[in-house]
This record gives C-alpha cells, sequence and structure tokens, in this order.
C-alpha cells in the first residue's frame, strides 16, 4: 500500500519493548451504551487511581509543554520517536497555542510548518521531517489528520485574532482535502490517509482516528461544502461498524474492501486498538458523540477489572494484551470519557509528568483544552 505516515510515528512507542502478549481472562461485558450506576462508580474509582490528579492551572501546563517539545526555531520534538517532527505534531502544538491564546508560538510553529513541510503542488504538507536523514523531508506524502489540525488551527487562529490570511489559509487546506484525498466506497464518503499508498482494486485502507470530527465543522465554516457534513455522518456509520475483539474497538488502521463494503483490521499492519485509535474516542467525545459505541467500548476496555491499569493495546484478533501501561496521556483521556458517559464535569487537574514524552503529553493537553470546551 506504500507510505505508511503514521507507522514510524506511532510505531515509536513500541520500540525497546517486549511484544510478547498476554490473554485476558475476564467476566463478559454487557453491550456497549448500557452502564449502570455501580459500573460507572468503579469506573471512577479505577481511574482516579490511575490518572494522576494534582491541580495546577492549565496555562502552566501549556508552558511546560512548549518549553520541552519546542526549539527555538518552531519545530516540535517527538522525542519517544529518535526526534523526528510531523505534520501532525506541528498542527497539534498551532491548535494548542490558538486554544491557550498564545499568539507569539503560534506564528513561530505555522511559519516552521510552512517553511518545511509545504508541498509545491498544493496546500498541503508532507508528513516528516527527520533530522538525521538527507534530505530530511524524504517523502513528500501529506498524513491528513496531520492537514486537517493544522487547518483546523488555522481557523481557529483567524477568528480568535481577527486574521482573515489564516482563516484563508485553512479553507486552501480544506478544499485541497476534498480534492486529493476524499473517496466513496460503499456509498460512503472517507479520507485517504494520504494522498498516494492507501488505495488499490481491493480495499481501501483508512485510519479511523484520523476522523477529526471537530475539525470537519471548523472547516465547514471557513470553506463551505456539503462534503464535511457527509465526512461527519458518514464516519459515524463507519466507526459503528469498525469495531473488532472482545470489547469491540475500533482498530489503528482499517480495511474496506470495495466489492462487498467489508470491513477487516487492515492487513500489513499489526491488528491492534493502540497509539492511533486510542484517540478515537477523545475525537468523538470532544465532537459531542459520547454516546457513540465506539467511546462506550474503549471505557470498557480501560476499566475492565481484568487489568486495573490499562494496558497500552490489545490485539484486535486475539484479545491478547501489552505487557506494559497505556501512558498517562491515554489514561488521561480514559478520565474524560469516563466523565462524558457519566455527564459530570472533572474536579482533577491534569498535569504533565517528567515521565511523560511528547505523545503522552501532547494527548494530555489535548484532553484539557477537550475537557475545557466540553465542560467535562
Amino acid at each position: 500500500m506504500g507510505a505508511n505516515p503514521t507507522a514510524e510515528h506511532h510505531g515509536g512507542k513500541d520500540l525497546g519493548q517486549d511484544e510478547r502478549t498476554i490473554t485476558s481472562i475476564s467476566r463478559p461485558i454487557a453491550s456497549p451504551g448500557q452502564l449502570t450506576r455501580r459500573e460507572l462508580s468503579g469506573i471512577v474509582c479505577s481511574l482516579c487511581l490511575a490518572t494522576p490528579c494534582a491541580a495546577a492551572p492549565p496555562a502552566t501546563e501549556w508552558r511546560r509543554f512548549r518549553d520541552r517539545f519546542l526549539t527555538a526555531d518552531g519545530r516540535v520534538v517527538d522525542t519517544g520517536n529518535r526526534g523526528i517532527s510531523h505534520s501532525e505534531g506541528q498542527g497539534w502544538t498551532m491548535l494548542l497555542a490558538a486554544s491557550f491564546g498564545d499568539r507569539a508560538t503560534f506564528h513561530l510553529v505555522y511559519d516552521w510548518t510552512r517553511r518545511t513541510l509545504a508541498r509545491p503542488s498544493d496546500a498541503l504538507f508532507s508528513w516528516r521531517y527527520s533530522p538525521d536523514r538527507r534530505p530530511p523531508v524524504d517523502d513528500p506524502n501529506n498524513a491528513t489528520d496531520g492537514d486537517l489540525y493544522i487547518a483546523w488551527a488555522l481557523a481557529r487562529a483567524g477568528q480568535r485574532w481577527g486574521d482573515p490570511a489564516l482563516t484563508a489559509a485553512a479553507a486552501a487546506i480544506g478544499r485541497d482535502l476534498l480534492r486529493l484525498v476524499a473517496r466513496e466506497i460503499g456509498g460512503q464518503l472517507v479520507l485517504l490517509p494520504g494522498a498516494s499508498g492507501f488505495e488499490d482494486e481491493r480495499r481501501i485502507v483508512l485510519n479511523p482516528s484520523y476522523f477529526v470530527f471537530p475539525a470537519f465543522v471548523a472547516l465547514d465554516q471557513v470553506a463551505p461544502d456539503p462534503r464535511w457534513r457527509r465526512l461527519n455522518n458518514d464516519g459515524l456509520t463507519l466507526l459503528r461498524r469498525a469495531r473488532f475483539g472482545r470489547w469491540g474497538l475500533p482498530p489503528d488502521w482499517l480495511a474496506v474492501y470495495r466489492a462487498d463494503g467489508r470491513l477487516a483490521p487492515a492487513e500489513g499492519w499489526p491488528s491492534r486498538f493502540s497509539f492511533d485509535a486510542v484517540r478515537v474516542p477523545l475525537l468523538l467525545a470532544w465532537a459531542g458523540h459520547g454516546t457513540e459505541p465506539a467511546v462506550i467500548a474503549a471505557l470498557r476496555f480501560w476499566t475492565d477489572p481484568a487489568h486495573p491499569i490499562p494496558p497500552a493495546w490489545t490485539d484486535l484478533r486475539t484479545d491478547g494484551l501489552a505487557e506494559y501501561p497505556a501512558s498517562g496521556g491515554v489514561r488521561a483521556i480514559a478520565g474524560f470519557i469516563a466523565d462524558v458517559v457519566a455527564a459530570r464535569a472533572s474536579t482533577n487537574p491534569l498535569t504533565l509528568a517528567p515521565e511523560d514524552d511528547y505523545y503522552s503529553s501532547a494527548l494530555k493537553m489535548l484532553t484539557m483544552v477537550a475537557r475545557a470546551e466540553t465542560g467535562r
């Protein structure tokens, strides 16, 4: 299928880890969407134990994130993956800067991104910068999630600071995403993970964590097109079907077969709910879809009493579990989801811990913003 814009990034979390899996033995779970008060109470207790709850203002955490992972010229460093940078991380940091009102940092990161990752023939961005390679940008393919986050950040910044140039840049990215990576399959509209390498005569490969539902809403405002609403609605429909394994979870990589519309974890990638797919419930809840089956299923997985500390991943074919725990960032998402499902506001501010690498820290920061914007 060609280039894989995120396998190296999120796969980097696995480097050096023991790849053996263990099989969990636990009681059968109830159908997704049905949580009793007793179950909710147990979920709250388990997540409070698993998630750091020290108090600190979110702005302080933003400064910590910026100081730890941002270079002086605006490059966001993935400390868990050989110090590379990627369009996703640049977009996340732009979104955080706009959300925290840090205009100087926003423009610093955006300027580096345009200068270094911009593609010459469209408004999208090359997905990876590797400081140890020559040239550092050695793969011109885009990563659709990175483009979506950059566009969403530009739309947010343009509105916040009254800058029509930023709004226009967001609209240009949105139009080129619809032009270059939108595809129809089985009567549904989807976005390829990148402009090349993810489709052949048999199937299309998708990454469910690239369904950035809040970005679809933002881009429909700056680049109005009925396809944004279709992407939202068809994405929800697809995620209701794309659930596998004991807990009914979405995979990191999903194959949609042209002949019959069948869905399956994509061959060529580990059949896991792991470093990519953990973002699916976050994005659904952030966009107001907190009762979707994929959200409830993720909560049940993270709070299954068979593993009091959530594991980093599960294999959706074997139900095997990672022998190492989920990061603090993933546990932060789990806590947010528990509050969304229980319809309550959290009283436990998130903080960045010394052991949080770039990806764990970024997930925590995104969860902070999602909490603020949803009241959870």
